[in-house]
């Protein structure tokens, strides 16, 4: 458990989305720590209310591919956490598995072992490579160039008639550095990739962690395992399906492996992509502990069907939640960041016709919410806001936002809570940009968004339903992952309004209406003599 506070220190709250701070507080239940310790880490976010934790963490009651201690790892990783190295086992700890079967499970054989091991990996008549000869250097013995001119179905044949001597059939190995296989079949000229006959395996080791730790990892991921093999020290070799066609595809294949095992928090040696590797051999002795086939054929049977998986569970979506867990204890409502009219978080549109006063009136919203003042007559939260200008030229921009707040005569005290991203002649469009707002103000604490206009990034037919779907799909991502509102204007269709419901104005498909949580529209009011 110490490991995994150590990585929290590494990971700060305040830099996470919504779900990303519910899946360390899912992945730190799951590992066994106090819900005290998640508050704890949680107080160092603006967004901290009292009590939250704790209503959450009844609520996390596990399911069938929970969220665990690697997510938090993988999390503190890219902030810089390095784990320590693995350390040497104690004879009484206790693990679900420590790299050697309990007493009253001997392991089979060494022949029965390597036999398997053939008959899982290779066609009888598939050249095999093996190595038993090994040399020293700087206190580590290095394998040879070894052999490989037999075929898996030789191997077998003399290792059933062995009795037991697996040394008269491989030759005699070093019991200090064990011996060594490759695991994909060999045209019998050589040991080099190009030598390689099938693209059929990959090995995926990691020598960092507990023997335990690393098992647990590749079953929790369903990894399609057709060998399992412990090294006789640090390590477990899995033996992987890639079933790959070609040198090209197998590369593709193989960091598509090793990028969900590190993602997982397996840190995978990256050194084992090539498909002529050696692995351990099983059934044969290195320093004093048996290098032992653990299982065979286990996870996916093949690498489609893994990867298929892979993608279905990894689809970053919320687990589902039972009502009744949550029906005594709902969580609270986003603060109103604009009083009886949208909260913090949400979205706003802001409709109408061209030239009305739309820009305008979003820099008097930036001021009202940068100096805690009213718009329109409504209360504004005080706080950080970003104005995205893809409209006016820079110094246009400026000087607006200055006439706004004399006209206003509103006290500049506050200038330092309002961005401006100005992007005119820059800007691209709205699925590109997202990802490119959502990394720059990841860390800036802004409480709202304001994107002026949004026909300079729309993506797709404005009165295409599905493809404004996707479109403000984008305005969700921001929201999400910053806990922003987002706040936008488009103009009315062309024509006359008269007659039209408020909420049909906009241009463009009705998902404009349906979408935000709250619509504004601006319309003209005629003018008598009198008020003239």
């Amino acid at each position: 458990m110490s490991d995994i506070l150590q990585a929290l220190n590494y990971i700060n709250p305040a830099a996470l989305s919504y779900q990303e701070w519910l899946n360390v507080g899912m992945a730190l239940k799951q590992e066994g720590c106090s819900v005290s310790v998640w508050d704890s880490w949680s107080k160092a976010d603006r967004r901290y209310h009292n009590g939250e934790c704790e209503k959450k963490w009844e609520s996390f009651n596990g399911n069938a591919d929970p969220i665990t201690g690697a997510t938090v790892f993988q999390m503190a990783r890219e902030n810089g956490y390095k784990p320590e190295a693995g350390h040497e086992l104690a004879w009484d700890d206790t693990l679900s598995f420590d790299g050697e079967k309990p007493a009253d499970e001997a392991p089979k054989d060494a022949a029965t072992q390597i036999i398997t091991y053939l008959e899982t990996l290779f066609e009888s008549t598939e050249n095999v490579g093996y190595v038993t000869e090994s040399w020293k250097k700087d206190d580590r013995f290095l394998p040879s160039k070894g052999h490989y001119d037999r075929t898996a179905g030789q191997l077998i044949e003399a290792l059933s008639k062995c009795d037991g001597d697996i040394g008269a059939v491989f030759g005699d190995y070093n019991h200090e550095a064990g011996a060594w296989i490759r695991f994909n079949p060999l045209d019998g000229k050589g040991v080099k990739n190009e030598n390689v006959t099938d693209f059929r395996y990959a090995l995926v080791e990691c020598d960092n962690m507990e023997l335990s730790k690393q098992r647990e990892i590749i079953e929790q991921l369903r990894l399609p395992v057709a060998c399992l093999v412990f090294s006789g020290k640090k390590s477990i070799h899995a033996i992987v399906h890639v079933d790959a066609d070609s040198k090209d595809e197998y590369r593709k294949r193989v960091e598509y492996i090793y990028r969900i095992c590190q993602s997982a928090g397996l840190t995978v040696d990256i050194q084992n992509k090539n498909p002529s590797r050696l692995s351990r051999l099983p059934g044969v002795m290195r320093n004093g502990k048996m290098q032992e086939l653990l299982a065979t054929n286990i996870g996916f049977p093949s690498f489609l069907e893994w990867k298929e998986y892979t993608e279905a569970v990894n689809d970053d979506l919320p687990d589902e939640e039972c009502l009744a867990s949550v029906w005594d204890s709902l969580p609270e409502l986003a603060p109103p960041l604009i009083e009886g009219v949208l909260r913090q978080g949400h979205k706003m549109l802001l409709a109408g016709p061209s030239k009305a006063g739309k820009s305008f009136a979003q820099i008097e919203l930036c001021i009202a919410i940068a100096e805690g003042k009213t718009w329109f007559g409504w209360n504004c939260a005080q706080g950080k806001i970003l104005y995205v200008n893809l409209e006016l030229d820079r110094a246009s921009c400026l000087h607006r936002f200055k006439d706004v707040y004399k006209a206003l005569g509103v006290k500049a005290d506050n200038l330092k809570n309002i961005d401006i991203w100005n992007l005119r002649g820059r800007s691209s469009p709205m699925d590109k940009l997202a990802p490119k707002l959502i990394r720059r103000a990841r860390q800036k604490g802004y409480i709202a968004v304001v994107i002026d206009p949004i026909y300079k990034v729309i993506t797709g037919d404005e009165n295409s339903a599905d493809q404004m779907a996707a479109f403000c799909n984008q305005f969700d991502k921001i929201c999400t992952e910053l806990g922003t509102a987002v706040i936008y204007c488009h103009h009315h269709s062309k024509g006359s309004q008269v007659g039209k419901r408020t909420m049909d104005r906009a241009s463009g498909s009705g998902v404009f209406a349906r979408d935000p949580d709250a619509l504004l529209d601006m319309s003209e009011l005629p003018l008598s003599d009198s008020i003239i």
